[in-house]
């Protein structure tokens, strides 16, 4: 077990969260799909969520579930009803050893959702999103993060073509809202999944 990890739940726990250390994604997937089985469920875009299989896993079981990925032409309508779902999942864009989970989103359907609606949230994190302390969070969320999530989405912005921040003020530029859960939210049971693989970015 990675001891890295294991400091990091501590941590998590200790500013609220409920935190579990997976070895794999394949043990991951058997603790959500026990978790999320007859819940209405909504994802936030993930690549993390998408490489590990949840969608497919839990369609099955889940009484509803939520993704504008499988269904862009609905993603107004998906964003709203994200927001009052029994289980949120999203991924992390960095996560602090100091137990501080940073995100960044351009029109702030993820983060609203992380924050506050649903009756549970659950972040599903690799260990590639693992950083030192906050700072070192921020930095890899705007000059890793976003530029490759940039370059995915065949953004035209100064990120996507060399790969740093360039606090451009672009309009197609998804750098716009930036939270800090510096503990988890009141009224949010908030559960961070830890899987020790790279995953995401």
């Amino acid at each position: 077990m990675n001891d890295r990890l294991l400091d990091l739940k501590q941590k998590l726990e200790n500013v609220g969260h409920e935190a579990h250390v997976f070895d794999s994604s394949a043990q991951a997937l058997d603790f959500l799909a026990e978790r999320l089985s007859g819940k209405t469920v909504a994802f936030g875009g993930s690549v993390t969520l998408d490489q590990i299989g949840l969608y497919e896993r839990i369609k099955p079981l889940a009484s509803e579930i939520l993704w504008h990925w499988k269904e862009p032409e609905k993603s107004a309508e998906v964003f709203k009803r994200a927001l009052s779902v029994q289980a949120y999942v999203l991924s992390a864009n960095a996560v602090a050893r100091t137990g501080e989970i940073v995100n960044m989103d351009g029109n702030g359907n993820r983060v609203a959702a992380s924050i506050f609606g649903p009756e549970e949230v659950y972040f599903v994190i690799g260990r590639n999103k693992l950083t030192d302390d906050l700072a070192s969070a921020i930095d890899r969320v705007q000059n890793i993060a976003a530029p490759l999530n940039a370059k995915r989405l065949h953004k035209a912005t100064p990120c996507a073509k060399d790969g740093k921040c360039h606090n451009c003020r672009r309009s197609d530029c998804f750098c716009c809202v930036m939270t800090i859960h510096k503990r988890s939210p009141s009224g949010i049971n908030s559960v961070v999944v830890l899987i020790d693989e790279d995953l995401g970015y």
